[in-house]
């Protein structure tokens, strides 16, 4: 290393350490500006070879049934071409006619789907993969092996919606587009484990003409309501984390795959809202344990219900779905939770007190009233109207019953030999 020295003085020159930071900077200035530029070739190349890749299996399979072959791997091949346009209908129509002709076709169609949204790396073919899976777990019947077909897919390993491992390579904003096909991909994952939308609007009036009339049938009911409740906040939890970022927020097919999943969470918002409140009236002849559940539930719902309201203006402000389509959203009051949160409170109390050890009673009940005798007290237990399962407990002693016994004695008493003629 070369030191600049000055005239009157052997020591080195200032000069020196500027020098050196200098050359450093530059050569890691220069380092950095060719990684830049070797990383932006590299994602230049992936970008046009994934859509030469594509581009080819589309030319293929639309080349293969030229001649009026049908094959579904093929139709799933030229519904999700690379391109920007929506997913063609004429394509879930075939599809659907296929699967109501050959039943095999379904074992086929999990294969293919499994194999097209596996090897690609191109966002929009994911996405179209997603939204033909979704338009036909609406569009099948009720009955059909479809949906088992796919979940057998996926519990032999074929397919992972989730955790979702694509990574797109097609776009410069490759990470807005990535986060939602994992997003999207999710929701389908857990609405495979859910047959709650499946149900038409039909079969909802045929439930509720079928009115529970014993307690027994009515509980019944209530446990099956708890059950299908954390589902329902489940999907729409992940209804808004769909909500689109960036880049991919402004494509075309991106907001045409959120309508079909807004509209889904109309479904479920409007079902958990009907459960929720059949639920709540039948709260005072639930057990305590079950009081907890349906707690947890209304307290989360409250915090969602919020979260929703902002989720779907911003939907409303993109210009998804038309204004009258989305529900009204309950804002639920703390004040209602706080309420809540007291009466089970009472009511653990009461359950604690219930189970500690009390001596052996007799017991004879009867419509309105129960009376018990412990020893030389008698206790009187009277239910009360507004809240079911509470009694209130009325202790007497001896004296004062021996008292309501004498006050009910004739003012007026004869012997046994006495003439009570006049």
């Amino acid at each position: 290393m070369l030191l600049f020295r000055n005239n009157n003085s052997s020591r080195p020159s200032i000069l020196a350490p500027i020098t050196l930071c200098l050359c450093l900077s530059l050569s890691l200035s220069l380092s950095l500006s060719l990684s830049r530029l070797r990383g932006n070739m590299m994602r230049r190349f992936r970008q046009v070879f994934t859509a030469l890749r594509e581009h080819s299996h589309v030319s293929y399979a639309k080349i293969a049934t030229v001649t009026g072959f049908c094959d579904v791997e093929f139709i799933i091949i030229k519904a999700t071409a690379p391109d920007d346009l929506p997913l063609p209908e004429k394509y879930i129509h075939e599809l659907l006619k296929i699967f109501s002709i050959s039943p095999s076709s379904f074992r086929e169609f999990s294969l293919g789907f499994t194999h097209r949204f596996a090897k690609t790396r191109c966002w929009r073919v994911a996405l179209k993969c997603l939204l033909l899976l979704h338009r036909l777990l609406r569009s099948v019947p009720e009955d059909s092996p479809f949906r088992s077909e796919i979940l057998w897919t996926r519990t032999n390993g074929l397919i992972t919606l989730y955790p979702c491992h694509f990574r797109d390579d097609s776009s410069f904003a490759s990470d807005d587009y990535t986060a939602f096909i994992r997003s999207y991909a999710q929701l389908l994952d857990e609405d495979l484990n859910c047959f709650v939308l499946d149900m038409n609007a039909e079969d909802y009036q045929d439930d509720e003409e079928v009115v529970p009339e014993t307690l027994r049938e009515k509980m019944k009911e209530v446990g099956r309501m708890l059950q299908i409740l954390p589902e329902l906040q489940s999907l729409i939890d992940r209804v808004m984390d769909c909500r689109p970022t960036g880049s991919a927020a402004r494509s075309f097919i991106v907001q045409s795959a959120m309508k079909y999943i807004i509209r889904d969470s109309f479904i479920c918002y409007t079902m958990f809202r009907r459960e929720i409140v059949a639920v709540l009236d039948n709260l005072f002849h639930m057990p305590y344990r079950s009081c907890i559940s349906a707690f947890g539930v209304y307290k989360k719902a409250a915090v969602q219900a919020n979260q929703l309201s902002e989720f779907y203006d911003w939907c409303k402000s993109m210009g998804l779905c038309g204004s009258y389509e989305y529900p009204f959203v309950d804002q639920i009051p703390q004040i209602q939770i706080q309420a809540l949160e007291t009466f089970l409170n009472g009511m653990w109390q009461m359950t604690e007190s219930s189970s500690s050890p009390s001596p052996a009673t007799s017991w004879s009940s009867s419509d309105d009233w129960t009376i018990t005798e412990d020893g030389d007290r008698q206790v009187a237990l009277v239910p009360k109207e507004d809240i079911v399962g509470k009694w209130e407990t009325f202790e007497e002693d001896n004296a004062l019953v021996r008292n309501f016994e004498k006050e009910m004695e004739p003012l007026i008493t004869f012997d046994d030999g006495e003439n009570v003629g006049w």
